[in-house]
């Protein structure tokens, strides 16, 4: 369904129901990349892969005219997996037409928007569905399809989104790592509307800064992004299941000085129970470190989710701590470490990133990531022998 809708809007498109036939020569940009990742344990499911390779490309075509007023941009994403058939897929991350004037813009299409502010997990963000598969973080995401207008105004921007079609999330096959102790059918997946992925969704955000504090008030009905899981009548897989939800969110964040100040907090009803929950922490930079142009960020962060052993993400009652360098050289390396305690059972999730440009168009990215003394029945259990390093090349065009 996703597909014949995409591959209808981008026919439209070009036969010139967007793009006038006066409209000046578009560009292409984008990337290829390979990716390896490299298992320092066996995995706890024996039918699981080991070391691991795999593809990816991401193009990206952009055309506007009339003045800047209108534009078009096309993101489709292809990947191939080595060993994991869930994971080679391929997306439409965004193919979106815009119109602009000076107090409003208006987007059709497909899109990927972002919305929060802390570092460690992302409450707030709750319009496009997360490609598991991509990274175990959940920071990528899937184009959503919406109608979205945008009201410009003194007191703040003002976003309405109408969300007519659901996207799944993705999840690795039985061979893939980094999954739950059971697979997820994904086959099988059960909805609360009756009208299942095609239930329309609809949101609103209006975001604004008021002298240091930038601030935005979101609200979300229609399908949880977050699935909840039931064990299959075999006992053999989980079912996701996706709930019809009402959200609440806010996002703050105050920049004082060398300061920075972050908090996300939801209040979420409809799967199962309602709940509340917070990140919220600060960053502190010192600048120029040993008299050099570096800076050295220090990160904290609390996170709590009021259903404790009930929550959906096993990020409950936890507190990260990280840092971040910036060298601010020619090159623009950078690299992150955080590490995440759960303050019930200690037990741990470290992660390292750091990314390096190589010339004009290529790029090196190094990850690991480790699980410590995770408990049998906690939500990671399946991944407590996961620990990984993943080296990444990647050349832009």
């Amino acid at each position: 369904m996703i597909h014949r809708l995409l591959i209808t809007f981008l026919y439209g498109t070009l036969a010139g129901g967007v793009l006038p036939a006066s409209a000046g020569e578009g560009e292409w940009s984008g990337y290829v990349s390979s990716e390896y990742r490299a298992f320092l344990y066996k995995p706890v499911d024996r039918r699981q892969h080991g070391n691991n390779l795999s593809l990816a490309a991401q193009p990206e075509y952009y055309r506007e005219w009339g003045g800047g007023r209108q534009s078009f941009t096309f993101v489709p994403f292809l990947r191939w997996d080595q060993n994991d058939s869930e994971r080679s897929h391929t997306d439409i991350r965004e193919l979106t037409w815009l119109k602009a004037a000076d107090d409003w813009e208006l987007r059709a299409g497909i899109r990927k928007l972002f919305w929060g502010v802390t570092e460690s997990q992302h409450l707030v963000d709750i319009i496009n569905q997360t490609d598991l598969v991509e990274a175990p973080d959940g920071e990528e995401k899937f184009g959503q399809p919406m109608l979205n207008l945008a009201l410009i105004r003194d007191w703040g921007t003002l976003d309405l989104f109408i969300l007519p079609y659901f996207r799944e999330r993705s999840f690795p096959g039985v061979d893939g790592r980094l999954r739950f102790t059971l697979p997820i059918d994904t086959n099988n997946a059960r909805y609360e509307s009756s009208r299942k992925e095609r239930n329309i969704d609809y949101a609103v955000r209006w975001e604004s800064a008021i002298g240091e504090w930038d601030m935005g008030l979101s609200y979300f009905n229609g399908t949880s992004r977050e699935p909840r899981f039931e064990i299959r009548p075999d006992g053999q897989a989980l079912l996701p299941v996706y709930d019809l939800i009402e959200q609440w969110g806010l996002d703050l964040q105050a920049t004082s000085g060398d300061w920075l100040w972050k908090a996300e907090i939801i209040g979420r009803s409809g799967q199962l129970e309602s709940y509340i929950a917070l990140t919220a922490g600060f960053e502190y930079t010192f600048v120029g470190i040993m008299e050099g142009a570096a800076d050295l960020g220090m990160l904290s962060e609390v996170l709590y989710d009021e259903r404790g052993d009930n929550a959906l993400t096993p990020f409950a009652d936890d507190i990260m701590l990280g840092a971040r360098l910036t060298l601010n050289d020619e090159q623009s390396s950078e690299l992150l470490f955080g590490i995440i305690t759960d303050i019930d059972d200690s037990s741990q999730l470290l992660t390292l990133e750091s990314s390096r440009r190589l010339g004009n168009a290529w790029k090196i990215t190094l990850e690991a990531r480790a699980f410590l003394d995770i408990p049998d029945n906690d939500l990671l259990a399946g991944i407590r022998d996961d620990d990984y390093l993943q080296l990444e090349l990647a050349r832009y065009f």
